[in-house]
């Protein structure tokens, strides 16, 4: 069968490239010919512009316009690496159509042609961010006549703005199967009357870790360490960070650009890197939705921190269903009191078994619904 995919696309992230390219594999590996669709809408197209303006005060006129990009331009030619590794990824490992697209209307006058098509995964659906508004990412653009399922979407938060509510229900009702993430996501879906809805994984648990490690082409480091992903620059992510450092000797690696108390940033680096440094760690600290998925997937040993914006609830989810709701850590008495190698990783594959089980069976049968 032929199968297109709609994700957040190219967007420079790790997680969403991982994702991106889990979902396609695993299709191909059911023995479809699967490719995600090349979708850039305007509010997803805004990375490493060279003359991009953030600061409304310089935007005022021309001569401050100048101002800040001459001052700007060094660093943002420099962060032109990160994107080159990135763009690397998704031309050898992410097939995408040829034609690009940038919006749903664009969509509708030239639909991508398939069998089916899915919409997944990660946080299409969060209305905090212009995807979750897209009717695209609930594949408004393709016929009735078609087959669409949701795969793993995540709306990434406890409960939607009233004002987006009836939207959301127009556009899932269309869905022919629908699967979430989150059993927050089933209970948005559940509360505006649509109950047919199951909760999968996120794709990257659809892969062995063998599969993922093929992928690693990079050298590991030569030395022991603990791996920091941290979007918000936490005080607490620092001091338990400085605690392993303290404690074990181990140096401390990052990827994220403004962590300043790291021996070294691989910031730079593209999304094999990152597998690399999760599968190598001896400790990862993080509060990353992936980079908890990953440690799980590579058997790590970690702990996760609440996000400051209000997208805590998928990282949640996902520790509670494998029954570690302890190593979600709250304040510094956690941090202090934390017992580093107290995973008992038997019982998490035990979990994830059946979770795989549940999110694989969900696709196979929506599948094979086509015809």
């Amino acid at each position: 069968m032929k199968i297109k995919t709609i994700t957040c696309h190219e967007v420079y992230n790790y997680g969403a490239s991982l994702q991106e390219y889990a979902l396609l594999i695993y299709l191909k590996t059911l023995g479809h010919e699967a490719e995600t669709i090349h979708y850039k809408p305007p509010y997803l197209s805004k990375h490493f512009k060279l003359n991009d303006i953030n600061n409304e005060f310089f935007s005022k006129n021309i001569i401050f316009k100048l101002i800040y990009i001459i001052l700007k331009l060094p660093k943002r030619l420099i962060n032109l690496k990160r994107k080159k590794k990135f763009d690397e990824f998704s031309l050898n490992h992410i097939k995408s159509t040829k034609t690009l697209y940038k919006s749903n209307e664009n969509l509708k006058s030239n639909i991508p042609s398939a069998d089916a098509y899915i919409c997944g995964s990660d946080q299409i659906w969060n209305s905090f961010f212009e995807n979750g508004k897209d009717p695209a990412f609930y594949l408004d653009f393709v016929p009735d006549n078609k087959l669409k399922i949701s795969y793993a979407a995540s709306f990434a938060i406890d409960e939607l703005e009233q004002n987006i509510k009836a939207f959301v229900k127009e556009k899932v009702s269309r869905l022919n199967h629908i699967s979430v993430r989150e059993s927050s996501g089933k209970k948005i879906l559940n509360e505006l009357g649509i109950t047919s809805v199951t909760q999968v994984l996120d794709p990257v648990f659809l892969l062995e870790s063998e599969t993922w490690s093929e992928l690693i082409n990079v050298d590991k480091e030569s030395e022991k360490y603990v791996f920091i992903y941290d979007f918000d620059s936490n005080p607490l992510i620092k001091i338990m960070a400085k605690k392993c450092k303290t404690e074990y000797g181990w140096k401390i690696i990052t990827v994220n650009e403004l962590i300043n108390y790291a021996d070294r940033n691989y910031f730079l680096e593209g999304p094999i890197k990152f597998l690399s440094l999760v599968k190598n760690a001896e400790f990862v600290i993080s509060n990353s939705f992936h980079a908890v998925a990953f440690s799980i997937i590579f058997k790590k040993e970690f702990v996760v921190f609440n996000r400051h914006d209000k997208i805590n609830t998928r990282m949640r989810d996902l520790l509670a269903s494998i029954g570690q709701n302890q190593l979600l850590i709250q304040n510094e008495d956690m941090v202090k009191n934390h017992k580093f190698n107290n995973i008992d990783f038997k019982y998490v594959q035990k979990c994830l078994d059946s979770l795989i089980e549940t999110s694989t069976q969900f696709l196979k049968n929506a599948l094979k619904t086509h015809g």
